[in-house]
């Protein structure tokens, strides 16, 4: 197990758990490396399998994303893997069944990036009180404007849970800076204007906003939308906390249905491995 993750417990509020992690990784002088799940795909065992996989091979902390029939942020990989879970009959319910069942398996603070569609179709108070009892340690919610994040942030911050925000490179200055100040846990630098995906390489200017950022805000700065390889993910790491990677591993994922569970265990926990190494 990767050493920034090794003295991480379930014990303590999710802010907590996040901030042991960061204040682990710089002890040991590595970054944080954060991969994208997708929630029950393709179906709720092997997600929480892969979960524990990227857990073992090194993860820091891990993102579980709730399918949604209509994302907003999210490429054709993790789309794709929404519809086959959706496909499969994935409830809300069953999504906090795959936070349950990882969450007390792994280490590693586990966040829902969840469309507040869904949260506030559940109701803000309710979502969050299953989120806690589920496990997770955080919130990410790509589509909720700062101007109307106030009922969510309190109920986050009641339940000690982080509520991260997220900074494109569209994002003005002046808001951007208002996004960092507002943000809990780790501040989400999208490294590309558009929607997730992997790419062969990280955008001209990347390394001056994260530096910029990092004087806006007192959280650590993880970067993603892009990120597929282990030496992207060392490019980061060189300005940034650690880096976020969804798209790459989805789509391992995705190139394993139908083959032995072990085979694709075997391969996610190879890809996570790499990249963790890259953090080091």
């Amino acid at each position: 197990m990767h050493p920034a993750a090794s003295t991480v417990t379930t014990a303590g509020s999710g802010l907590d758990r996040i901030a042991a992690v960061f204040a682990a990784a710089r002890a040991s002088g590595h970054r944080v490396l954060a991969p994208f799940v997708t929630a029950g795909d393709p179906d709720v065992a092997t997600s929480v399998a892969v979960i524990e996989a990227a857990d073992r091979a090194g993860a820091s902390l891990c993102e579980l994303g709730v399918p949604y029939s209509d994302p907003i942020a999210d490429g054709p990989v993790i789309q794709a893997s929404y519809t086959r879970a959706l496909g499969a009959g994935l409830t809300l319910e069953d999504v906090f069944v795959v936070a349950r069942e990882a969450a007390s398996r792994v280490r590693m603070p586990l966040l829902a990036m969840a469309s507040y569609a869904i949260i506030f179709r559940r109701g803000v108070v309710r979502f969050v009180t299953d989120a806690r009892a589920a496990g997770l340690a955080g919130l990410v919610v790509p589509d909720l404007p700062l101007e109307e994040a106030d009922e969510l942030d309190a109920a986050c911050r009641d339940a000690g849970l982080a509520l991260v925000r997220l900074v494109t490179p569209t994002t003005p200055a002046a808001r951007a800076e208002a996004i960092a100040r507002a943000s809990t846990g780790f501040l989400y630098c999208v490294s590309v204007a558009g929607v997730t995906g992997a790419r062969s390489e990280l955008p001209d200017g990347l390394a001056e906003r994260v530096r910029w950022l990092a004087t806006k805000t007192t959280v650590p700065i993880l970067v993603g939308f892009g990120i597929a390889a282990p030496d992207q993910v060392r490019a980061v790491g060189a300005v940034a906390d650690g880096a976020i990677v969804g798209s790459a591993l989805v789509r391992r994922v995705a190139d394993a249905i139908g083959q032995p569970r072990e085979a694709l265990l075997d391969s996610v926990g190879r890809f996570v491995g790499d990249l963790a190494a890259a953090t080091r």
